[in-house]
């Protein structure tokens, strides 16, 4: 099963540009399909390959910060391709 996984880090501390940067360069050297923007990164591959790491990547990510907040959603399909047509 292929799933879409979009993920919002937030570090609740006065300086988070460096955790947050590590955090995307982590997931792109992951080897899925990885997309930006500047609100959210989006990941997309195989359900239990993406989750083992995803909560291999977001626990180094939260013990990174002194606090944070990591918002995440799950789509049961690959999404990478989705084109609006609107």
């Amino acid at each position: 099963m292929h799933i879409s996984v979009e993920l919002t880090f937030t570090p609740l501390q006065d300086t988070y540009e460096p955790e947050i940067i590590a955090f995307i360069k982590s997931l792109r050297a992951s080897g899925f399909t990885v997309l930006e923007n500047p609100l959210s990164t989006q990941v997309y591959g195989a359900y239990d390959e993406l989750m083992g790491m995803l909560q291999t990547e977001i626990k180094t990510a939260l013990q990174a910060v002194e606090g944070g907040l990591m918002y995440i959603k799950i789509v049961k399909s690959d999404r990478s391709d989705y084109e609006p047509n609107f």
